[in-house]
């Protein structure tokens, strides 16, 4: 067996108003079997945030997003600066497990792994909702049922617990800045659009699901009701529409149709069966999923082809930081609530 890769952790912040969040995911870190060779944290353009990070926390790297403001460039800016060989991204909301590093780096024992993700489960604030349906618990940003149970290859990664190899994502050239949650409005899509890129670039690559590799990521109360789940369902749909678009293959959405003809089929089946107190809302909850998630599909799609395909701009590489700001796509738009995507088996 060759020896575990060096391993770089990059969380990245943007407020103060989850300071104590974020200390929870750098403890998390710091008591980790395995340490990380080092443990950088990326402040995303907040001063104050910056001040009070650089003088609190011991045993982090703590610097300022160089480029463009935003998840995307955070991202790039923690690549840029890692001196490892893999990069590991952790929310600043979200708390590793002891062994999430020892269980990330043994699976790139294999050379065809440039990635492995992992298991996000939900820690919700108060109790989780007697109606909300685990198939959608990408919602929240957690993992789904209907994900392996055993480490498989997929498609792309929840942002909350992935990591790459660092000169996979920098041949691939980093996320895209037009892409990506920008404070408190995520507008997503952008880790799936690099998943994508770095398997079209090398298709031999292996994604890596390891749902051993688990982190606990906080779901505020402010995100169980039906207002956040309709809203964010509706532009899950916005994302996927952008994701068909920058790909431009149809196999770019293989997840999401077997998604809808296995998942939420078993889903229904489950939930009608009797001795639920909560079937009638959970069918509902499943029901005005799905059509808010097609409905906002349809919406990108329209404005898609209504204003024609825009050319490919391949993002700068995080070894070149790109300070410029692109133009506010259409994502950018009131329509654009909520954006991270389900992750999708890799067949």
């Amino acid at each position: 067996m060759n020896a575990a890769p060096t391993l770089s952790v990059v969380v990245c912040a943007y407020t103060v108003d989850r300071w104590d969040d974020l200390r929870a995911a750098i403890r998390s870190v710091h008591a980790q079997d395995h340490p990380a060779d080092e443990i950088v944290l990326v402040i995303d353009h907040c001063q104050e945030l910056y001040e009070l990070a650089s003088t609190s926390l011991s045993g982090v790297r703590v610097i300022p997003n160089h480029e463009s403001k935003g998840l995307s460039g955070a991202r790039n800016t923690g690549v840029a600066a890692a001196r490892c060989e893999v990069v590991a991204f952790l929310d600043d909301d979200a708390a590793a497990d002891p062994d999430w590093t020892d269980r990330m780096l043994a699976r790139y024992d294999d050379p065809r792994v440039a990635g492995v993700g992992g298991l996000v489960r939900p820690w919700w604030g108060t109790e989780r909702p007697a109606w909300f349906p685990p198939e959608f618990d990408w919602v929240v940003g957690c993992s789904y049922r209907g994900l392996p149970e055993q480490p498989a290859p997929v498609r792309n990664f929840i942002g909350a617990n992935m990591s790459f190899r660092r000169a996979e994502v920098v041949s691939a050239g980093g996320f895209r800045t037009d892409l990506g949650r920008v404070g408190t409005r995520p507008l997503g899509c952008e880790e799936t659009e690099l998943c994508l890129r770095i398997a079209a670039r090398r298709p031999d690559a292996v994604l890596l699901y390891e749902p051993g590799a688990a982190v606990r990521h906080h779901v505020p109360e402010t995100r169980t009701t039906w207002a956040y789940f309709r809203s964010r369902c509706y532009a899950e749909g916005l994302s996927k529409a952008l994701v068909a678009r920058h790909s431009g293959s149809r196999a770019a959405l293989a997840s999401e149709r077997t998604y809808l003809r296995s998942t939420i089929p078993q889903a229904f089946v489950r939930t009608v069966r009797p001795g639920r107190p909560s079937a009638l809302r959970t069918f509902a909850a499943l029901s005005a999923g799905v059509c808010a998630t097609v409905a906002g599909y349809a919406v990108g799609r329209f404005h898609s082809l209504s204003s024609g395909s825009a050319p490919h701009r391949p993002p700068s590489a995080p070894d070149a930081p790109d300070t410029d700001t692109a133009p506010a796509p259409f994502w950018g738009s009131p329509y654009a609530l909520r954006a991270w995507g389900p992750v999708g088996r890799r067949d």
